[in-house]
């Protein structure tokens, strides 16, 4: 007779090949990948520091990777997503559920909802941003004054070395939170700051009610949802544009003759005290090709949000079913050497013409694309033009004296951060 140790082994050893047999059997539906292996699937490959740079290393524009027990599939190079995030927008549209997310939003809001709460949630949104001046005369002039506060702060500390994250942090959540709330926060200020800190936090680990209510049965109005929602238009609004500009500082350390470059640009076309506007952007196109190439090379969210399958569909001929987990790997469109002359290189020329001319390029996705494309994309754009712009008429910024490296390697959280650094903004 067999001892239970014996029986254990033959029962752990029966439940592996049972488990392998199947996902040998679902494997051969789905788009080819990395062999998953019994319980783990493929997450024993998957660097989860750098995960985008797994993803370019193998099987090609379309694979699946399981996650556990799970399949996700991966989008791999522009026309794959494009594919799959604009031509198959609505059949992708869906968020998969995530147990960490689903604890932190309850399946609430605009970010990590699904369904009717998600449309309906994400209209609101985007009504409760127009009628704040998304897009205004209004919301510009808020942008501006903030820019204004963080030049006057930096003009303060006398070209001392200082880390910009957190002064770049705070002036960009102040313009969030003045939007969304209609008052600016003093930087003494607490309660804001604890604010501040508390989102940090979250990032990092990660990273109006309506009388429709009454009316409408399947009304998502209601306090939670709109807990979550302002939470969502605070992050779609802060985290992606603080990181983008921290990025902006150090790359512009990195290369002082573009950085150069854009402050001519900057003094010729707009001198040393004109207002400067979004629309300025039209007419400066080596600072608005900076700017995008900026946002092309730090990368900052390289698989974008994962988005779920709401129903059967064929994705780069793959019948892929309803529920499957979609990876779209925004950083494989960004480096595309199809699309991109330099894709490793830090190249303004990307976005320039021969003659000099500001051209956009279709494979730009930094906010993703399709009907989950970021929610504060307008905003971002806004600001990071506005702030970039003044921060670069005022300063020249250089490293700390005596300091001649930078760590240049990227931090996971909830976007891809630099390392911490410290920067001398010297008024020129």
């Amino acid at each position: 007779m067999l001892g239970i140790s014996e029986l254990l082994v033959a029962l752990v050893t029966t439940l592996f090949i049972v488990q392998f047999l199947k996902l040998k059997w679902a494997c051969s539906r789905l788009p080819p990948g990395p062999t998953p292996l019994p319980f783990i699937g493929a997450l024993w490959m998957v660097d989860f520091a750098h995960p985008d740079e797994t993803f370019t290393k193998i099987y090609g524009n379309i694979f699946t990777v399981w996650l556990g027990h799970r399949p996700a599939i991966v989008l791999n190079g522009f026309q794959t997503l494009k594919d799959g995030l604009i031509v198959h927008s609505e059949d992708v549209s869906g968020r998969p559920k995530i147990p960490f997310f689903q604890k932190i939003s309850g399946g609430k809001g605009i970010i990590f909802s699904n369904g009717h709460t998600w449309k309906q949630q994400r209209r609101f949104g985007l009504m409760a941003l127009r009628n704040m001046g998304l897009g205004k005369k209004a919301m510009e002039q808020r942008i501006q004054e903030e820019a204004h506060h963080l030049v006057e702060h930096l003009l303060s500390k006398r070209g001392e070395p200082l880390d910009p994250s957190f002064h770049i942090f705070y002036s960009v959540s102040n313009v969030t939170v003045a939007v969304l709330s209609g008052h600016r926060f003093s930087p003494e200020d607490k309660y804001f700051l604890q604010l501040i800190e508390n989102f940090d936090n979250l990032i990092k680990f990660g990273g109006s009610l309506s009388e429709v209510s009454k009316a409408d049965p399947q009304s998502t109005f209601d306090e939670d949802n709109l807990v979550q929602t302002v939470f969502d238009l605070f992050l779609a609004g802060t985290e992606t544009t603080t990181t983008t500009m921290c990025w902006a500082i150090l790359l512009m350390i990195l290369y002082p003759d573009i950085q150069e470059k854009v402050q001519k640009e900057l003094d010729a076309v707009l001198g040393a005290s004109q207002l400067i506007c979004y629309e300025d952007r039209k007419k400066l196109p080596y600072t608005n090709a900076v700017i995008h190439e900026i946002q092309r090379y730090s990368k900052i969210l390289p698989l974008g949000v994962p988005r779920e399958c709401v129903k059967d569909t064929v994705l780069q001929g793959y019948h892929i079913e309803k529920g499957t987990v979609i990876l779209p790997h925004l950083t494989s469109a960004l480096f595309d050497p199809k699309e991109w002359e330099t894709p490793q290189l830090f190249n303004p020329h990307h976005f320039l013409t021969q003659d000099g001319n500001f051209v956009s390029k279709e494979a730009f996705l930094p906010f993703s694309a399709g009907h989950r494309v970021c929610l504060g994309e307008q905003l971002a754009r806004t600001e990071i033009f506005i702030f970039f712009a003044n921060l670069l008429r005022v300063f020249t910024l250089h490293l700390p004296e005596g300091v001649k490296e930078i760590n240049t390697e990227s931090i996971m959280g909830g976007t891809l951060r630099p390392h911490p650094y410290k920067v001398c903004a010297v008024p020129r």
